[in-house]
């Protein structure tokens, strides 16, 4: 079994921000999948479970905001007892140009909260991530991930995250590579 993570923020107040793409990846493919998403207070998440791929897969939308992501993920992790190379994170990248996607079988969590969360709670970069780009802001960070797109761009971030769960998919039925060469060439 897969799990895949969508890194974002609960509550309306965060719905449609940038730093919420990875949520809005999760959200495409439990819609496409017709994957039932239910809160699991025990989890911190969101959690559904399906078929994607010919592979059974379980969609996580971690509730614990952002930047502690990785007490949901590590609780899944031990729960169930999931190896971390059964994991692929999708998440928002401010250090990969809006519209672009990047996809890893490992890293450094780079300048991502988040992914600084869950490397530190499970103790490994060994798991698959899908970067999701939003590109660099001139001024304020914080404003620039906690803001939602401009209404020129809203048009292309959800074909961008729609490109993303295409991209999520790739890698569970062609592998990583596969992926890698589909969606990585175009951006």
């Amino acid at each position: 079994m897969k799990y895949i993570f969508g890194l974002g923020n609960p509550g309306l107040k965060y719905r449609k921000t940038r730093h919420n793409a990875g949520f809005c990846v999760v959200d495409i493919l439990a819609k496409r999948h017709g994957v039932r998403m239910k809160k699991s207070a025990k989890m911190e998440a969101e959690v559904g479970q399906g078929s994607i791929g010919g592979q059974r897969v379980t969609l996580v939308k971690p509730l614990t905001y952002m930047n502690n992501s990785g007490y949901a993920v590590s609780a899944i992790v031990d729960y169930y007892d999931v190896d971390p190379i059964d994991l692929l994170v999708v998440y928002d990248d401010i250090d990969i140009p809006f519209g672009s996607l990047r996809i890893r079988e490992k890293g450094s969590p780079g300048t991502h909260n988040g992914m600084r969360s869950i490397v530190f709670c499970l103790q490994t970069e060994e798991f698959i991530r899908v970067r999701v780009g939003i590109g660099r802001p001139a001024h304020s960070l914080t404003g620039h991930v906690l803001g939602k797109f401009d209404k020129e761009d809203r048009e292309q971030a959800v074909e961008m995250f729609s490109r993303a769960a295409d991209a999520c998919e790739s890698i569970l039925s062609d592998g990583v590579q596969k992926a890698q060469e589909k969606f990585q060439k175009a951006n």
